[in-house]
């Protein structure tokens, strides 16, 4: 009998790369079944896609209600309530207390280039400065703003014009925040004046980058920056929403706030969904028809994004987020004390990350990070690296997760990171 495996390399493309061999079968909170029936604790959740686990009864009961009422009518043809007032309950919440209005799209992607064609539409300019390492997508705009070239750009040829990129400050990689704002500075002197810069785009966590947050003292420097020269601010939301960081948007972590902001995975616990939520003269720059989509604001997605705010809230998932993320990070302290390879241990929430050297060469070591992410798997638990230099394991577990099934987490990853020194 011809395997999974081999039916999936002569169906799909090569370019979909797949992590792991494992092909689920059913899942619940923080666990998933495979065909064969083994059982693995979900340490990736869909890339910080169910934040509200699997299949949360709250959610499936509204995705059923909605299927039971209707399941697509194209929302710029024959709008409906629940797409109101989902804008109206992300105006609410997003940091800012000035008038927002929101977009709905289907991607992480889409929202990060709506929010782009937003900004050029609102200031009449046209360049966008991203960071290094940081990651918004695979569409040609996201690919010319993501600042990683291995496998996101590699192979396709030009990127659009008019995007410009500074390094991201990581002390642990010898960059300051004032080497970055000297760099921009720079940028500005040597590249492009400010004068036609539409925006500036950032993560407030780096995703795929290797989860470094962004220093406050960066954040409140990039406000100043954009202000002074009519800059959009736009933060990435993608992957740090809805309770990941310990708040709802990892922007609360700072005393300043975006124009734009971008968002999706975790907002419908499951279900495509995306949007960009800003300032709302910005976000009313482009004229009727400018934006939207065939698909943007399914309303199986609203549906669920409702549930999944009300589970967030009523659940207390900010604080849970806290509380796991502070064992973790504690656990992996413990780790460390065995484990010299272990070099940083970060993120805010339940938003965390561990990277590892070669402890002969001090380099950054991915061959060390994919070895204990091997030993895992086999051992249970499905977990991810990143980073540029891929020598980063990412956690992001469902905050909902079971307190008996994450301390079986634990034992298995202390086990697979000494297992991986041996």
């Amino acid at each position: 009998m011809t395997s999974l495996t081999d039916r999936k390399n002569a169906a799909i493309s090569r370019g979909v790369g797949m992590t792991t061999q494992i092909y689920a079968d059913r899942a619940e909170n923080s666990e998933i079944w495979d065909k064969e029936g083994n059982r693995y604790i979900d340490f990736a959740a869909g890339i910080a896609v169910v934040n509200t686990g699997h299949r949360h009864p709250r959610v499936i009961e509204a995705v059923k209600a909605q299927l039971d009422r209707f399941t697509h009518t194209c929302a710029q043809v024959v709008p409906y309530e629940s797409y109101v007032h989902l804008a109206e309950r992300l105006n609410a919440i997003t940091p800012g207390d000035f008038a927002k209005k929101t977009v709905f799209v289907t991607t992480g992607a889409e929202a990060v280039e709506n929010a782009v064609k937003i900004a050029r539409a609102a200031t009449g300019r046209s360049a966008v400065i991203a960071f290094s390492g940081g990651f918004h997508g695979r569409t040609f705009m996201g690919m010319a703003l993501t600042g990683k070239v291995v496998p996101y750009k590699v192979g396709f040829g030009a990127m659009p014009g008019d995007v410009f990129h500074v390094p991201f400050p990581i002390e642990l990689h010898g960059v300051n925040v004032e080497q970055s704002l000297a760099a921009l500075k720079k940028l500005f002197a040597a590249d492009v004046d400010p004068a036609r810069v539409a925006a500036i785009i950032l993560e407030p966590v780096q995703g795929e980058g290797g989860f470094y947050p962004a220093p406050a003292a960066l954040m409140r420097a990039l406000r100043d920056i954009c202000d002074q020269h009519g800059i959009l601010l736009i933060a990435d939301e993608v992957q740090t929403g809805f309770a990941r960081t310990g708040k709802m948007f990892a922007m609360e972590h700072y005393d300043v706030v975006p124009d734009l902001m971008t968002m999706a995975k975790s907002l419908a616990g499951g279900f495509p969904l995306a949007a960009v939520t800003g300032r709302a003269e910005i976000m009313d720059g482009p004229g009727p028809g400018g934006l939207g989509g065939t698909y943007g604001g399914s309303p199986m997605g609203i549906a669920a994004a409702h549930a999944v705010l009300d589970v967030i809230k009523d659940e207390n998932l900010c604080e849970r987020a806290e509380q796991l993320g502070g064992r973790l990070k504690q656990r992996l302290a413990a780790i460390a004390e065995q484990a010299p390879e272990i070099v940083d241990i970060r993120g805010p929430g339940f938003m965390n990350a561990v990277e590892f050297n070669d402890v002969k060469t001090n380099l950054p070591s991915a061959d060390f990070a994919n070895r204990v992410r091997l030993i895992a798997l086999e051992k249970g638990l499905i977990l991810l690296t990143c980073g540029v230099h891929g020598n980063v394991i990412r956690f992001l577990a469902p905050i909902t997760i079971q307190d008996e099934v994450f301390a079986e987490a634990m034992d298995i990853l202390e086990a697979s990171i000494l297992e991986a020194r041996a």
